[in-house]
């Protein structure tokens, strides 16, 4: 700065000596204009060094996360009682809403009855194997008698000691005890089956019948809506006698989180040639006037929508001139007052690249003139 300091006073000695001291040239119009032409630009060292090493915007503004509190009923619900009024600070775990709970409780009692009786069919189960084995033991002990007669008779026909009659029945009683062993081994296989379908040693039908109540239970529990973190509601607009659930999208309030607040500021692109994460900078907000609050480049967000082409039918038109997109940058601030900001309060934010130290005073002065305008301004007498 220096430089340019001595560069813009030679020029002014300069002219002075030329037009004033020894007039070597009369002073007109036109060498005034001149003279002033040659004079804006050497100041315009100012403004680039300025706008590349101290980059610096009027367009940010405090960032919140919020959390939109949405029931998660499957079915509609009636909305018994409102704990939390609009612009009230509130606790992670506080309860803000209650439902209804008559279905989702009468429903955890029902799966809770199913999951009985699953835990008894599977008891069940095992004592269907041992009777299919004792089945199949007496139809073997049918098949094996029936084989002995079968035989005898067959030696005594031919020589006149018995019937054919009495052995076409004892071929008969064969085949049926030969199928009945079939059947026995095969319900055999079908109970052995059913008591090894298991998830994680579990039968199957338990399991299925554990994850019913407990989907049961979690809805049970649904019926009461908690804070999912510190924070401020706003915008709560529900009363009791609301319905909620089913296809509601909706939500009956908005949670301002206190965890995580930031500050958004957009630059013109061409401002953050030297930009990176960790810089110091220096915020001013309107809240406070005369204030400023140290903080540093937390990420820059290279991206904006007019980078996006989204997937469709159509092709993309494009029209010129095209107006440039400005890129946002992420500040971070270390200091307690940014609990107490409201979302979206806005300010001015200035960056110290490192680059042109000699330059950023006249940044800094530029902020403080800035915050310590917002005594002022806006004018309103009313």
């Amino acid at each position: 700065m220096l430089i340019a300091l001595g560069l813009v006073g030679i020029y002014v000695v300069f002219v002075w000596l030329v037009f004033f001291r020894f007039r070597l040239l009369k002073f007109n119009i036109v060498w005034g204009v001149v003279g002033f032409w040659v004079g804006v630009h050497m100041l315009l060292i100012f403004i680039v060094a300025l706008r590349f090493y101290q980059p610096f915007t009027i367009d940010a503004h405090v960032i919140r996360p919020t959390i939109q509190l949405i029931p998660r009923l499957p079915q509609p619900t009636l909305l018994t009682e409102v704990l939390v009024e609009g612009n009230q600070p509130v606790k992670a775990g506080d309860i803000l809403y209650q439902f209804d709970t008559t279905l989702y409780a009468l429903k955890v009692t029902e799966d809770t009855a199913n999951l009985v009786e699953a835990k008894q069919n599977a008891l069940i189960l095992d004592a269907d194997v041992d009777l299919a084995t004792d089945a199949l033991a007496e139809a073997t002990a049918n098949q094996t008698y029936a084989q002995e007669q079968v035989d005898r008779f067959t030696d005594l026909v031919p020589k006149g000691g018995a019937r054919q009659e009495t052995l076409d029945q004892w071929n008969a009683q064969l085949g049926a005890a030969k199928a009945q062993v079939a059947e026995a081994e095969a319900n055999i296989q079908k109970a052995k089956l059913a008591r090894d379908a298991k998830i994680d040693g579990v039968n199957a039908q338990v399991v299925s019948a554990e994850a019913q109540l407990k989907k049961a239970q979690y809805y049970l529990e649904q019926t009461t809506l908690r804070a999912p973190e510190d924070g401020m509601i706003v915008n709560q607009q529900a009363r009791p006698g609301l319905v909620v659930g089913d296809r509601r999208i909706g939500a009956l309030a908005v949670l301002i989180a206190d965890d995580n607040p930031y500050v958004l500021a957009s630059f013109y692109q061409e401002h953050l040639k030297f930009v990176e994460p960790g810089q110091e900078a220096e915020v001013a907000l309107d809240i406070y006037p005369g204030q400023i609050f140290k903080a540093k480049v937390d990420t820059v967000w290279w991206g904006t929508g007019m980078g996006q082409i989204k997937p469709s039918g159509s092709v993309p038109i494009f029209r010129f001139p095209k107006l440039q997109g400005r890129i946002a940058v992420q500040i971070s601030i270390d200091d307690p007052a940014l609990k107490r900001l409201p979302a979206g309060a806005h300010g001015a934010v200035a960056i110290y690249t490192g680059g042109g130290k000699d330059f950023a005073p006249l940044r800094r002065i530029n902020m403080r003139l800035y915050s310590w305008a917002n005594f002022l301004f806006p004018l309103d007498f009313l």
